[in-house]
Parts: structure tokens; sequence; C-alpha cells
């Protein structure tokens, strides 16, 4: 086993528990959470962007600019601004997503949140995924970080999960379930 593979979750969740602990001691939560969430959106969506974090052969000046452009044009905070610069010199650049993921998940958990994944064949509204996520919480007694997917090959239904408990109503896993009883008999 090389030793590279070394950088587990729990190495991404100290970096990103230090984040979170230098944006609390600056009482910058919630402005370097909205930042975090926005460079996570621009990993996913900018593929140019995405492959220079995952590029190794990038040389840091490099990227310690794009990081300065990036911050300079959407006013990223200077703590995470410099929070990623540390990765880049520490060449540990390659991990940002998976860290600024685990920030996220870590302020989700420090606010009580629990979260839940919600998948339903039929597009959902704004507000019906509101009204689920307001009924979930009243039932849970906590408040609900949801996430919301929609995928058409459930044919119909939803499939909820929260923690480690999972409940599927899609027309799908009814047809595979009918498939088994036929196979079995």
């Amino acid at each position: 086993m090389s030793k590279n593979k070394g950088f587990s979750n729990t190495s991404a969740q100290r970096y990103s528990l230090a984040l979170y602990e230098l944006s609390n001691e600056a009482n910058s939560i919630v402005d370097i959470e909205k930042h975090t969430l926005a460079i996570l959106n621009l990993i996913e969506k900018n593929k140019d962007f995405n492959n220079l974090i995952k590029d190794p052969t990038e040389n840091q000046e490099n990227l310690i600019s794009v990081i300065n452009k990036i911050s300079e044009t959407f006013k990223v905070n200077d703590l995470l601004k410099n929070f990623m610069t540390f990765l880049i010199k520490k060449r540990r650049f390659f991990y940002l997503e998976k860290i600024l993921k685990s920030f996220i998940e870590i302020c989700s958990e420090k606010r009580g949140e629990i979260k839940a994944e919600i998948q339903s064949a039929k597009e959902l509204s704004n507000e019906e995924i509101s009204k689920i996520t307001e009924e979930l919480s009243q039932n849970f007694s906590s408040k609900m970080k949801l996430n919301y997917k929609n995928d058409k090959s459930l044919i119909g239904g939803l499939i909820v999960k929260i923690g480690s408990t999972m409940v599927d109503t899609s027309i799908k896993n009814k047809l595979q379930q009918i498939e088994n009883r036929m196979i079995e008999a």
C-alpha cells in the first residue's frame, strides 16, 4: 500500500476542523461556509478549475495566482484564501474538494442538523422540498440538512435516507422485489 494513500478522510477532517476552529475564532463561520459552498460549486461546474486542482504537476506560484484572482473577483474571505494558499504550500491542494466538503459537514453538525437525502422520480419544487424538510425536522425534533436529487430511473415514488435509516417507496424497488420473488419461485 502506498504511503500517499494515507491522506484519508481522517486527514481531510483534521484540515477541515482546523478551518472550522479558525473560522469560529474569527467569528466568520457563516461567511466562510457561504464562500466554501461557492468554491465547491466552482469545482463541480468548471472542469478547467477542477483539473487545475487535481494536477500534481501544476506549480505552486500559478496555483496561488489563480486562488488570489478568484478571491479578488468573488471577494472570498481572507481566512479562506489564506487556508487554500496554505494547502498549496503544503502540497495538499489536491484534496481541496474533500477538505471543503468535510468543512461543510462539520458546520452542519455543529448547528445540530441531521443529514437527510431524498431521491424522487418526479422533479420536486422548492416549496415541496421545504415542506418535506419541515416535516422531517418536526418528526425527528432536529434541524434537517436535506440533500435532494431527482432520479427518473426510480419510475415513481421516493427514497428517503436519514442516517442509517432508509425508506424506499420507489416503483423501481417494488419491481425489483417482484422480480426477486419470481426468481426464487
